[in-house]
């Protein structure tokens, strides 16, 4: 069984008891949340439910940390004319665990 979910304008494939990290969610670490808008869920069945058919659906989870990722570093340059600029970006992420998918 897997959902397809959205948060924080992107989506994910989600199975019970997978970690991942997703943009900042509010809550304290061991808090159970629920993810997101549900776009499908696909059964035991293999029968693939979007729409309507998943309004209900929620996807449940605990968050496990809050961390900030690798740095990624920007350098802009202009040839010719001695400009150069270096800027360092880090962006906070909250890594979750999912519990159960409801239908």
């Amino acid at each position: 069984m897997y959902a397809v979910i959205e948060t924080g304008g992107k989506q994910y494939r989600v199975t019970p008891g997978q970690s991942l990290q997703v943009e900042t969610l509010s809550g304290e670490v061991g808090s159970e949340v629920e993810l997101g808008r549900v776009l499908a869920v696909c059964g035991d069945d293999q029968q693939l439910l979007t729409g309507a058919s998943v309004a209900s659906a929620k996807v449940r989870a605990t968050i496990t940390g809050n961390d900030r990722a690798a740095k990624v570093l920007v350098f802009k340059f202009k040839r010719k004319k001695q400009y150069k600029r270096t800027i360092g970006h880090r962006q906070n992420f909250t890594e979750v665990t999912v519990n159960a998918i409801e239908v």
